[in-house]
C-alpha cells in the first residue's frame, strides 16, 4: 500500500541514511517529500540599517557568503537523497523536494509539515550524548512529542 512519506533532510549523513532507508524499506509507490528546515539568518544579509555596529557591517558579505554556502549544502543533500531514492525505483512524479525558512524551530516545523496528511516522518538520529540530550533535548526527540497520529521512524 502506497504511503505519504515525510523524510526529514539536513546536510548530515544520518539524514543521507534516512533517505537511504525509505529507499529500501518502503514500496517505489509511496509519495516522498524530502523536507529541510533552513535556519533563517539569511535575512541579515538584506539588512540596511544604522542599528548594525559598524564591525558586523564590514564582515556582512563574509556572513552572506557563509548563508549561501549553507543554502546550497541543504540543496545538494536534498538532491542527493532525491537520486538515492530514483535509484532505488521510486518514479519522479512521486517525489517533491521541499525546502522552507526555520518558522517557529526545526523540529517544530517538522512537525507542523508531519501533520499535513503523511504517513510516516522519517528522521536520522544525531546520536548526541545522554546528558546533552537531557539538558538541550533533541531534534527527533522534539518530533516524537509533537507529531500526532503520524508514525515517526528513527534511523540510526
Amino acid at each position: 500500500m502506497a504511503k505519504k512519506i515525510l523524510i526529514a533532510i539536513d546536510d548530515s549523513e544520518n539524514a543521507q541514511r534516512a533517505a537511504a532507508f525509505v529507499a529500501q524499506t518502503f514500496t517505489p509507490d509511496s509519495r516522498i517529500t524530502l523536507f529541510s528546515v533552513v535556519p533563517d539568518t539569511a535575512t541579515i544579509c538584506e539588512m540596511d540599517s544604522p542599528e548594525l555596529t559598524p564591525y558586523f557591517v564590514t564582515q556582512q558579505s563574509s556572513f552572506c557568503t557563509i548563508e549561501a554556502k549553507k543554502r546550497e549544502l541543504m540543496e545538494n543533500a536534498l538532491t542527493h537523497a532525491k537520486n538515492d531514492l530514483l535509484a532505488a525505483g521510486f518514479a519522479a512524479e512521486a517525489l517533491k523536494i521541499k525546502m522552507e525558512a526555520k518558522k517557529k524551530g526545526i523540529a517544530q516545523d517538522i512537525a507542523a509539515e508531519a501533520q499535513a496528511g503523511y504517513d510516516v516522518v522519517v528522521l536520522g538520529r544525531r546520536g548526541i550524548s545522554g546528558i546533552k540530550e537531557f539538558f538541550l533535548g533533541s531534534i527527533s526527540q522534539k518530533v516524537i512529542n509533537a507529531v500526532k497520529d503520524v508514525s515517526v521512524v528513527f534511523v540510526n
